[in-house]
């Protein structure tokens, strides 16, 4: 319907009607007076018939807005009855802009700018529009507005600028999104969406904006530029990466050098220099080993493994006579140094009563003799080293103590008329001897010769020499280095041994305490042998000897080995029973050939 509006065109402000021109109208007819009146058609599409007021009068109040459901720049008719009354024509205040230039041509610099028309987008008829999202920050927010349907007009919103004094007409109304910060005032009409498109936010007309290519939002005075992300998260995936590698690369160092990162790594010292002190079981073994030697025997009939040790540079080495005696007048004898040099050695002298034997290496240099010490200083309780080779394990030493001295044993007795036999005032001592050791040496603390190593004890047996037993409970038993010394010498200088005697044949049968003078004598004659020893100190048959030089004796054993401990020609004092009365003698000892 158009009721209430005329029906011919509409006139703009660019070609409203002159009362002096009949053709378009120029630039210069909508030019305003002096006085700052305003051409009526600008207001409501007619002329007015008022005139302009002077000079210095006050400006005419601009006129009311138009009217609800007007549309932006249509005429606004005439009240109904006044007739259209064309007013004198409007001088410029300046000389007309003959090129027209917009926006600073006809009208007017005073003509308000046209509104800037941003395109939105149409729904369909009659589709609801919903309310735009309020900001992040809170700026800018629209009011919350009713649908708009497509078609219908959008109401300008009141400008948020107030008007500077002297304007004739307002500044054009800010939509809504313009206006910063300006809450929604009520009864306000309806606001557009906001868009979200950088290009639907262009205003050739508002503040400098952000570069129209910069994509993401507007920058506003207090936003502050984003630093170049990508950049630092390629330096920190490099950073990353690098240390990365180093860890694996010390990781794979380490299970290369360590054969894995599970196996077990035990604590250890370092290696010394291997000094230790002399008198120290390993400064002893160091000191003594180099002139022990290991003796192979074999013979006719048997074979054995000994020990003995280095008694001079001549090659002379003193060893027990069971450890030779297989080897007979034929056998082969072969001596292993400790470093593994072997040579060939023969029989020198032997005597089975001292169980000691004497064997020589020829062709050999550089031979380290031990030392010899001195029996009669040895203490119970002082330590010494045992040095052999145990069932043919050369090199082997074994430490103890002197258990006990002048422990009397007898050894050997195999031929069964006693020949054989050994008797020994030995030293006991509990450093392991066992098959092997036999004619090894006995050292001290000094690395020096104490003893040499003949018998052992095992239990349920009584003395007897190494090979006749399994093993070592430790019960060992050393020949005296005095009395070896003495018999090793007599060896070497004539082959032979020389026992000392007293001249009386000992009833073995006797059970008491003591030894006793009785039986047959060689040949079947007297127990005392006629001018011996015996007879000149006054000795007879039935005499019972009870000590020698002050010690004990309990049987005819221990008296036959307190007399072999000494020399032939050694001054000896017996005390003896005869019929219940205790009687003292002396005597000078004998001399017998050994076997």
């Amino acid at each position: 319907m158009d009721d209430g509006k005329p029906s011919g065109p509409k006139a703009k402000w660019w070609s409203r009607p002159s009362t002096e021109r009949t053709g378009p109208a120029g630039p210069e007819d909508a030019m305003p007076v002096a006085d700052g009146s305003h051409d009526a058609a600008v207001l409501n599409g007619a002329p007015t018939a008022e005139p302009a007021p002077g000079a210095g009068e006050a400006a005419p109040v601009p006129p009311p807005a138009a009217e609800p459901g007007t549309a932006a720049g249509e005429a606004v008719p005439a009240p109904a009855g006044e007739p259209f009354t064309p007013g004198p024509r409007a001088r410029p205040l300046h000389a007309p802009d003959e090129y027209s230039t917009p926006p600073y041509g006809g009208p007017g610099p005073w003509a308000p700018a046209p509104p800037v028309q941003r395109p939105l987008p149409t729904p369909a008829h009659g589709t609801p529009v919903p309310p735009p999202h309020a900001g992040p920050s809170g700026h800018g927010t629209i009011a919350p507005a009713p649908p708009v349907h497509a078609g219908a007009s959008v109401p300008a919103q009141p400008s948020a600028q107030p008007s500077a004094p002297g304007d004739a007409y307002p500044p054009p109304p800010l939509p809504a999104p313009l206006q910063h910060g300006a809450p929604p005032q009520p009864g306000s009409l309806p606001s557009v969406p906001q868009q979200t498109s950088q290009w639907l936010r262009y205003d050739p007309w508002g503040a400098p904006q952000q570069p129209l290519s910069h994509p993401g939002p507007a920058l506003g005075n207090d936003a502050v530029p984003r630093k170049g992300r990508r950049g630092s998260v390629l330096v920190g995936a490099m950073l990353l990466a690098l240390v990365a590698g180093g860890i694996g690369g010390g990781i794979g160092a380490y299970v290369e050098r360590n054969g894995g990162l599970t196996t077990v790594e035990l604590p250890q010292a370092g290696r010394d220099s291997g000094g230790r002190a002399p008198d120290s079981v390993a400064g002893i073994a160091a000191s003594a080993l180099p002139g022990v030697v290991t003796l192979h025997v074999s013979g006719s009939a048997e074979s054995g493994t000994g020990t003995g040790f280095v008694l001079d540079n001549k090659g002379h080495i003193l060893t027990n006579n069971h450890v030779v005696a297989p080897a007979g007048s034929a056998g082969d004898i072969t001596v292993t140094f400790s470093g593994g040099e072997t040579a060939p050695a023969e029989i020198v002298g032997k005597d089975s009563g001292y169980d000691l034997a004497v064997v020589k290496v020829t062709g050999v240099t550089n031979l380290k003799p031990l030392q010899l010490g001195n029996s009669d200083n040895v203490q119970v309780g002082d330590p010494v080293v045992a040095i052999g080779a145990p069932f043919d394990l050369s090199n082997t030493v074994t430490a103890g103590i002197i258990s006990a001295k002048e422990r009397p044993i007898t050894a050997g007795g195999e031929k069964g008329d006693g020949t054989d036999v050994s008797y020994v005032d030995a030293l006991q001592t509990d450093a392991p001897i066992n098959p092997g050791n036999s004619g090894g040496p006995l050292v001290d603390a000094e690395a020096r010769v104490i003893g040499i190593n003949s018998a052992i004890r095992a239990a349920g047996s009584g003395a007897a020499p190494e090979g006749g037993q399994s093993g070592s409970i430790g019960l060992g038993f050393a020949i005296p280095i005095n009395q070896g010394k003495r018999v090793a010498e007599e060896l070497i200088n004539t082959g032979k041994a020389t026992h000392p005697v007293i001249g009386v044949t000992l009833d073995m049968q006797f059970t008491g305490d003591g030894a006793k003078v009785g039986g047959k004598g060689a040949g079947g004659g007297s127990a005392v042998t006629a001018d011996g020893p015996a007879d000149k100190a006054g000795i007879a048959t039935g005499d019972i000897i009870t000590a020698v030089d002050g010690r004990r004796v309990h049987s005819g054993e221990e008296l036959i080995v307190k007399i072999r401990a000494h020399r032939p020609g050694d001054r000896l004092d017996l005390r003896l029973t005869r019929d219940g009365k205790d009687l003292s003698v002396t005597l000078t000892l004998g001399s017998a050939s050994g076997t």
